[in-house]
């Protein structure tokens, strides 16, 4: 029953969907790192639900840091941070909380705590918690800003309908990172939102894909299998709810090329190594070549939907249907965008740390 995640620098997540709060305790941080707490707030706010396209349910998101900054610097020492819960209606789950909802962790939750859950909007397994991986995030991605390493994510597509290709990087972080809905085509961001709501109208809900890329990680860092740069940031962007698919690179497109295609052919650039495409997303044989590390999620629509469902209750052993009512998104993807980000800053950090030394990320270090 474990909550954390990373090594040299490792998160913890605790709290429940309708519990007093949620939080994040983010542990082996290097001192001296500047805490912004408006750059905390404007990334909570990127995760925060924003008209028809997203629940009704908003939070305040008003965070604490109890722990681990002292005069707006990291201490070094555990950062922990609060979030209370303040906009919760516990009894729209009070009538199906023995029925498992198609797409939850209802019935495997159930299975693993012995009946012991908080079933009150999916608990412990709810979104909800992404809002303590977005403010600890924060902090991470302050770090890695200091060091020249900037990570950023749009919609590469949302209900069929695709955003333009990355072209320059850095460029291109920079203005998803600008925008409230991370669609760098703004005739394709409207086109999108239009899909979203006509899902909800439908009492429906889409997915999607992200795409993330990291620009100015250096090279060498990684391990050539079991802690491989894929293998480390795969496993925590599939603890993200909803994340259903992971590809570095062109991924499964590379399947259908003949290794000519493929390989990203290397030149002297500068006095520096390149390559001149960069098909494997920035990473050779687990570890990073200098290029930008490019990765992309799948993002499957909201499980929560309006329409009835076949399901079962699974106290009473025996079929059932389920018709919900409540608050919930008809998509989450243009959400999730900035949890991606976040998750990612604070794995970078834990391989920077791990490659480089605790301090590395220390300002003039």
């Amino acid at each position: 029953m474990k909550n954390s995640f990373g090594q040299s620098v490792s998160v913890t997540l605790f709290g429940e969907s309708h519990g007093s709060a949620v939080g994040a305790v983010l542990d082996g941080l290097a001192p001296g790192i500047e805490v912004d707490c408006g750059f905390i707030a404007a990334q909570l706010t990127k995760r925060r639900p924003a008209g028809k396209i997203s629940t009704q349910r908003v939070e305040q998101d008003r965070f604490e840091i109890l722990s681990g900054v002292f005069n707006g610097k990291t201490t070094g020492t555990p950062i922990a941070i609060s979030i209370p819960n303040e906009n919760v209606r516990s009894g729209d789950y009070s009538e199906v909380s023995r029925l498992a909802r198609p797409g939850h962790a209802d019935y495997t939750a159930h299975l693993k705590y012995h009946g012991f859950e908080d079933f009150r909007g999916g608990g412990h397994f709810s979104g909800r918690l992404t809002a303590a991986l977005v403010a600890a995030g924060a902090i991470a991605l302050s770090a890695l800003k200091g060091k020249g390493i900037y990570v950023g994510t749009h919609i590469k597509a949302c209900a069929g309908i695709y955003d333009r290709e990355l072209s320059d990087i850095e460029a291109d972080i920079a203005a998803a990172n600008a925008l409230d809905f991370a669609v760098l085509d703004g005739e394709i961001a409207a086109a999108m939102r239009e899909e979203i709501e006509k899902a909800a109208a439908d009492g429906d809900s889409v997915g999607g894909i992200l795409e993330t890329a990291v620009a100015g990680f250096p090279p060498g860092v990684g391990e050539p299998f079991f802690d491989s740069v894929e293998s480390v940031l795969s496993h925590a962007l599939f603890s993200i709810p909803a994340i259903k698919g992971v590809q570095f690179g062109d991924g499964f497109a590379l399947s259908e090329m003949r290794g000519s295609e493929a390989n990203d052919a290397f030149e002297m650039s500068e006095g520096r190594v390149i390559t001149k495409t960069n098909r494997a997303g920035g990473i050779n044989g687990g570890i990073t070549n200098g290029m930008p590390i490019v990765f992309s999620c799948a993002v499957k629509p909201t499980p929560s939907i309006f329409k009835t469902q076949k399901t079962v209750d699974y106290l009473k052993n025996e079929n059932a249907e389920l018709s919900l009512k409540g608050r919930h998104d008809p998509a989450i993807i243009h959400r999730a965008r900035v949890v991606v980000d976040s998750l990612t800053a604070i794995v970078l950090c834990d391989m920077l740390a791990q490659r480089f030394g605790t301090d590395y990320l220390m300002p003039g270090r």
